[in-house]
């Protein structure tokens, strides 16, 4: 631009430009807003469009009517956020900080513009446009500081509890058998978390690489810590006992275990033989009990790694036996290995939305000294109690256990989360018995594998809503105890784990109804309204979200063109929109209790989900194969069904951030204390490129919290490369550690026998949705004293 107002040759470029761009801007909100409107959606887009379409225009032919018409867009547009969304900043962001950079560049223009109007002097144009400059600097500033979505305002209560039976040791998958994820100690707390390092790594080389033959592995363990041994297993059933102080392998077990899809192992189980006064200690007293990818069960010494010659065959049960036609990766274990007493209790995974009839959900209790089967539990026929007669199996296509149960010794029960009877999303062939135990918590008699109680979250789920994480167990304050039960639906059910009965109201409400033919949807379902929801509040037109207003503009048209009443919306041959998301809502990553302060600490995803029945022959002509996203065949029912992620066209949930909180839950008080966002774009973004920016926008999440007596909460699960402390009173982060890859796991912590100092220890094998993958067990701690 010349000094005396005119522009030069490259002005006048300039000026072309930006009318191009804010004329083609307003084409593409003019159409695209019209299409809006004929789906019922918002009136803004279309009329803003027309006027940016004139404004554009205006600009290029140098007329000052184009920056007046702009600045009314921009002065409608601020109303219209306000109106549409408050002051909340991540939609405001959406719909006003592109149109806003847009803006100062009219701003600056304006004075150049020679025909029309008259228009502000250049130096008012100019305060204007660095006024609104200065309001786009306070956003990114902003952007980069957010604070807690609900911050904490109450002090840490400090309960009186129950003695610790954890010891130094983390011999559970949740620690202790009540899966608390709460470590009772002291030595790492709020005052000096920020002096972590690393004190040791070591590396599997059982890295969980996609493809074929590792297609779906994912290293999801969470290692299991006995006096000075670690132990950690991979995807494909490596399992390595590491020393506790200072991450030395002291053996290895590879069982070549393989299967064709969906490597992983989320942990070990550890027994201890009783010591008898008439027998002298021997190999194999002290055990680990492996379950594998090809469903078999392994008995290992755990001083040696060696297997036990008297459990089993050799040390290992076949744990197809009694199954029946078990097709490759159609059926094996996940999940740890559950020790109760001298029980193993075992479940196991069916490959989900494949087939009617697939293998049995029959829950199995194994002696861990002999491997011999004690009882077994099928639901579909209870008089089975060990290996089905002759010719026969378990009953097939029974909800399953693929999650991890926790137990009450004292009240002889474990509690089995449950899942569905494949495949998930039509029910139209369920039995009675699936009806009655899917997706539910059942409490069944340690000795007899026979059924207590039971408890369902979902009745007739048709949304793979079945329970993923392994049940809470607590003592409220007036030693009542309880169950909390998280679940994929953000419902948090307590209940007593005496008898199943709600101790926070549920409350039955009226559901959408409209199932495809041949199925039905349960009238009502339960709602626990007595505590929190997660994540839970229903979508509308307004909830959409883009990085900008064009890919907002294709999530509101893609909202209003799917079938939507809320939670609960049925499946059918006219796509749906399921939200909370069959991912969650809370997962099998499990949640925390501090027990210290009696707060629940969960962390969720935030991701809806797009859902289509596809006619059968339409489903089998496309290929249907998938078992989770994509087009899966559900083989022996009317339909396929087709399922992928409600995202906006840049790869981002359509919906609002946060995409993944952590939440602390007062127990007693029944309300949440605070609640912040987890994770940042520095290792993911728009089209999965890397943005490299700390700005906690909060993204979905894997794996599970830990929490600890001092007054901290370890997370890492997040999809940039941190484990995370946060302080247990407020949720504000105290200290972040730089991971070399992501990870899905859960951090444990223990003292060391040797030296007594508290580790903390994750397994990093990579994020769910990152293509950097690894394969490191890494273990932080204080700075030796001295």
């Amino acid at each position: 631009m010349s000094d005396n107002g005119r522009p030069g040759l490259a002005g006048t470029l300039a000026i072309l430009a930006l009318g191009a761009v804010v004329a083609l801007a307003g084409l593409y909100l003019l159409v695209g807003g019209l299409y809006l409107l004929s789906l019922g959606g918002s009136w803004y887009f279309a009329p803003v469009g027309l006027a940016l379409v004139a404004s554009g225009a205006f600009i290029a032919l140098r007329n000052r009517a184009g920056a007046w018409l702009y600045c009314t867009v921009m002065t409608v547009t601020i109303l219209w956020a306000v109106w549409e969304v408050g002051f909340d900043f991540w939609p405001l962001v959406s719909r006003l900080f592109a149109p806003s950079l847009i803006w100062v560049c009219v701003l600056l223009a304006a004075p150049y513009l020679r025909v029309g109007p008259a228009f502000p002097s250049r130096l008012t144009t100019r305060i204007v446009a660095a006024l609104v400059a200065l309001g786009l600097v306070w956003t990114i500033v902003h952007a980069f500081r957010m604070g807690p979505i609900i911050p904490a305002r109450q002090p840490l209560p400090a309960l009186a509890s129950a003695p610790d039976p954890g010891g130094n040791d983390w011999r559970y998958y949740g620690r202790t058998p009540r899966g608390t994820r709460f470590a009772p100690f002291t030595q790492i707390n709020p005052g000096n978390v920020d002096k972590l390092k690393v004190a040791w790594t070591f590396r599997t080389g059982d890295a969980p690489v996609g493809g074929p033959p590792n297609a779906g592995a994912e290293n999801q363990n969470t290692p299991m810590q006995v006096g000075d041994k670690l132990y950690v297993c991979t995807p494909h059933n490596i399992v390595y006992a590491l020393d506790a102080e200072t991450g030395e392998q002291r053996w290895k077990f590879d069982p070549k275990a393989s299967s064709p899809l969906w490597q992983r192992c989320r942990g070990v189980g550890y027994y201890e033989t009783p010591l008898l006064a008439s027998r002298p200690a021997a190999s194999c007293d002290k055990r680990i009990l492996l379950t594998t990818i090809d469903a078999r069960l392994i008995a290992l010494d755990s001083e040696t790694g060696a297997p036990c010659p008297g459990f089993g065959k050799a040390g290992t049960v076949d744990l197809k036996q009694g199954m029946g036609e078990v097709k490759p990766g159609f059926y094996f274990q996940t999940s740890t290995p559950t020790v109760v007493g001298d029980l193993v209790i075992i479940g196991g995974w069916v490959l989900d939305n494949v087939e009617v009839g697939e293998p049995s959900g029959v829950i199995r209790a194994f002696n861990a000294w002999t491997g011999e089967l004690v009882w077994a539990w099928d639901m579909g026929d209870p008089s089975i109690t060990k290996l089905p007669p002759e010719g026969k199996s378990y009953t097939r296509g029974t909800p399953n256990m693929w999650s991890t149960p926790a137990f009450d010794a004292a009240l002889g029960l474990v509690y089995i989360p449950t899942g569905n009877a494949t495949p998930d999303f039509f029910g139209g062939h369920r039995r009675p018995f699936d009806e009655q135990y899917a997706s539910s918590i059942v409490a069944l008699d340690i000795a007899t594998g026979r059924p207590r109680w039971t408890f369902q979250t979902v009745r007739h789920d048709l949304w793979d809503y079945d329970v993923p994480s392994q049940p809470a167990l607590y003592d409220l304050a007036d030693g009542t105890p309880a169950l909390i039960q998280i679940t994929k639906r953000g419902q948090i059910f307590m209940l007593d784990r005496r008898t199943g009965a709600p101790l926070a109201r549920v409350e039955d409400k009226p559901v959408p109804q409209g199932a495809a033919p041949g199925d039905w949807t349960a009238r009502t379902q339960p709602y626990s309204v007595g505590m929190p929801a997660i994540g839970v509040e229903p979508l509308t037109e307004a909830s959409m979200w883009g990085a900008t207003p064009f890919d907002q503009l294709v999530c509101r048209i893609a909202f209003r063109k799917l079938r939507y009443h809320g939670e609960f919306t049925a499946p059918g041959e006219i796509p749906s929109l399921q939200w909370p998301g069959y991912y969650g809502g809370m997962n099998w990553g499990s949640a925390a209790i501090d027990e210290r302060s009696g707060y629940l600490i969960v962390n969720d995803t935030r991701s809806g989900q797009k859902v289509q029945l596809v006619p059968r022959a339409q489903a089998d002509k496309a290929g249907a194969a998938a078992s989770h996203d994509g087009l899966s065949p559900q083989r022996g029912t009317p339909y396929g069904a087709a399922k992928s992620n409600f995202m906006s066209p840049l790869g981002v949930p359509c919906q609002k951030p946060p995409y993944g909180t952590l939440t602390a839950i007062d127990l007693a008080t029944r309300s949440i204390v605070w609640q912040s966002p987890l994770g940042t774009v520095r290792d993911t973004g728009p089209l999965g490129i890397k943005m490299g920016l700390p700005i906690p926008v909060g993204m979905p999440t894997v794996g599970g919290p830990m929490a600890t007596r001092s007054g901290l909460v370890f997370y890492a699960g997040t999809l940039d490369y941190y484990l995370r402390a946060y302080d247990t009173a407020t949720g504000k982060e105290l200290w972040r550690g730089r991971l070399p890859v992501g990870t899905q796991t859960t951090p444990v912590t223990y003292l060391s026998p040797k030296s007594g100092r508290q580790f903390v220890i994750v397994f990093a094998g990579g994020s769910r949705q990152s293509p950097d993958r690894g394969d490191y067990v890494i273990a932080y701690a204080l700075p030796p004293k001295g």
